[in-house]
């Protein structure tokens, strides 16, 4: 039996790969695992950690949610917000209609919702890992953390085939780690003391998900040095559930946002801004959208190159 249980009704339909696909670092994320219909997430909750199991039924409008741990109650009471339950959408379908390619993804994606974990820190590990490298590299280093220093996520007592969890290491236990243990996990001192400053402030960091002003809850993190707008922007899309962060800085997001909202192959920070202006305050959903609906903007040049650590 688990040890905290709830199913809870939903006023819109909720597809947990897309919703939950902004949560999960790959297949081999040691910390979540997405299917169709059913999620297992592990957490370090306020209450301790815990393992979630969510199951969607009635045509994507009903979620049994299941947890084990000292953190049950927890998680399994944020589960409605984990899955975009607060997320209404409201006022985007009149949005989505200035453009007919949003409109027709909006159409074609209509149980896609933005989650919202409240777990800043764990964010803020996955988003720093992911700075200024590949998305291969960053989930390298990401699961290499978890594996070094994490620990097994409370077992799901008699559910036949749930995944062995891992949980992320305690803010605790990662700040008192020198910037050079991190170089052989794929993180230059860089992004290594940038973790180790996180880790240091998580507490404070963890008062952001309680914020109603987002604007200044994105004030918060990056109030804490190499934490910049690309970091607070993806760490806000998915702890806070910002459907109108912008992740200025990307690699790919421009070339993405001006290919497809108006053609052109190439695109800067500047003109994905104004793209995406008259989405606001939805400017994080269609992005995305995007990403989730269409392909890739037409590459001439040469990938992003591997670092320096992976060539190794």
């Amino acid at each position: 039996m688990p040890d905290a249980s709830a199913t809870f009704a939903l006023d819109h339909a909720v597809d947990l790969r897309l919703t939950l696909g902004a949560v999960a670092q790959g297949r081999r994320d040691p910390m979540v695992q997405v299917g169709p219909s059913w999620a297992w997430r592990a957490s370090r909750t306020p209450d301790g950690p815990a393992t979630l199991h969510l199951r969607v039924a009635a045509h994507g409008r009903e979620v049994r949610a299941e947890a084990w741990g000292p953190g049950a109650g927890w998680a399994v009471a944020q589960a409605p917000e984990l899955v975009g339950a607060r997320d209404t959408a409201d006022g985007f379908g009149a949005l989505a209609g200035r453009h007919p390619l949003v409109g027709e993804l909006h159409r074609r994606h209509p149980a896609l919702r933005m989650p919202r974990t409240r777990r800043v820190f764990e964010s803020m590990v996955v988003t720093i890992c992911a700075q200024k490298v590949t998305g291969i590299e960053a989930r390298r280093s990401y699961r290499s953390i978890v594996q070094r220093w994490g620990e097994p996520a409370p077992v799901p007592v008699g559910v036949a085939g749930a995944p062995r969890l891992r949980l992320l290491p305690e803010p605790t236990l990662l700040v008192l780690q020198p910037s050079w243990a991190f170089h052989p996990l794929g993180l230059e001192r860089k992004r290594a003391e940038a973790l180790l400053r996180v880790a240091a402030t998580a507490a404070r960091l963890e008062e952001a998900a309680g914020m109603d002003d987002l604007i200044a809850a994105r004030r918060r993190l990056r109030a804490v040095p190499g934490v910049g707008v690309w970091t607070s922007a993806e760490v806000a899309l998915v702890a806070l559930g910002d459907a109108d962060a912008v992740s200025v800085g990307d690699y790919h997001l421009p070339n993405v946002a001006s290919w497809h909202l108006a053609g052109e192959p190439r695109g800067t920070d500047e003109r994905m801004l104004e793209l995406l202006e008259p989405f606001r305050p939805h400017r994080g959903r269609v992005l995305r959208l995007l990403q989730v609906g269409t392909d890739w903007a037409p590459r001439y040049g040469p990938r992003m190159p591997l670092s320096g650590h992976e060539r190794r």
